[in-house]
């Protein structure tokens, strides 16, 4: 079964490197504190809750299970990290069951532009910095301006073998 994942449109393609626009989503999404690792389970545990139930549908008065969908990101913030689940595409932040936990926020993003590298591997510090330094040359080498900030994305269970892992930096481009 696939998992749906954001709609983008290929602009700019030069494998492992692309330049995409995404269509318009909504994501749920939580600030945490600590280090890269516990922050990512922490924050994937809490909007886990979300989508498995801990919600209230208001027009129900129920809650209601949301299906998952890839990828998960991680963006670094100056208290920390701020953990984001994308949303069906069928949903939007007024027809999603509120969360019952005040920490998530539903959030629209709206349509933009992103570059993207693609690895294989474990997310570490490491990696990370290597990929997005690798990204900022290559979008510098083709005078595009970026976003300062970098996001995490992971699209794979932690079961999947490293090799078989689908990880990326995005970065939005600047207007």
């Amino acid at each position: 079964m696939a998992v749906e994942e954001p709609r983008y449109t290929v602009l700019v393609s030069d494998p492992p490197f692309e330049v995409r626009r995404y269509a318009a989503f909504t994501v749920a999404q939580t600030q945490i504190q600590g280090d890269f690792d516990a922050a990512s389970r922490s924050g994937f545990r809490r909007i886990a809750s979300y989508i498995f139930g801990d919600n209230l549908q208001a027009d129900l008065g129920a809650q209601r299970k949301i299906s998952m969908t890839a990828p998960v990101t991680v963006v670094p913030e100056d208290q920390g990290w701020r953990v984001h689940f994308v949303m069906p595409s069928a949903e939007s932040v007024q027809t999603l069951p509120q969360p019952l936990n005040p920490q998530i926020q539903l959030r629209p993003v709206p349509e933009h532009e992103t570059v993207a590298v693609r690895f294989s591997g474990f997310t570490t510090q490491a990696s990370i910095q290597e990929q997005t330094e690798r990204l900022r040359a290559w979008a510098q080498a083709r005078q595009l301006k970026l976003s300062p900030t970098a996001q995490i994305a992971r699209y794979d269970d932690p079961f999947t073998l490293p090799w078989n892992r689908r990880n990326e930096i995005l970065i939005d481009l600047m207007p």
